[in-house]
């Protein structure tokens, strides 16, 4: 079922923003999700990932995603999370958005 429609000014309050991961790491006593540092174009925030029983961390560092920036901080296995990576759910396992093209960070996603 999809979900229900949403005005295009709803959609503009959405800040999606091509982000580069500068690092990734576990954290401790967490299977499941990772910590990343991303460039949101001139700052950096951490933002915690599901997947990590799919993904290691390398495969993250130096990529370009597709993140929600503006999305209220949460705190997430002792970190506080200030943005979601986007991904497709595939029978429950994330397939992140990437950007295969060399793209500032910080750049809006329309």
């Amino acid at each position: 079922m999809l979900a229900l429609d949403i005005s295009l000014e709803e959609f503009e309050r959405l800040d999606l923003r091509v982000v580069k991961v500068l690092k990734a790491e576990r954290i401790k006593g967490r299977s499941k999700i990772l910590k990343l540092l991303v460039d949101v174009g001139g700052e950096t925030r951490e933002i915690v990932v599901g997947g990590a029983q799919f993904y290691d961390p390398e495969f993250f560092e130096g990529r370009l995603f597709i993140a929600l920036v503006n999305l209220q901080a949460k705190r997430i296995g002792g970190v506080t999370s200030r943005g979601m990576l986007l991904a497709a759910d595939v029978a429950g396992r994330p397939v992140w958005l990437t950007v295969p093209e060399e793209v500032p960070p910080g750049t809006k996603v329309r």
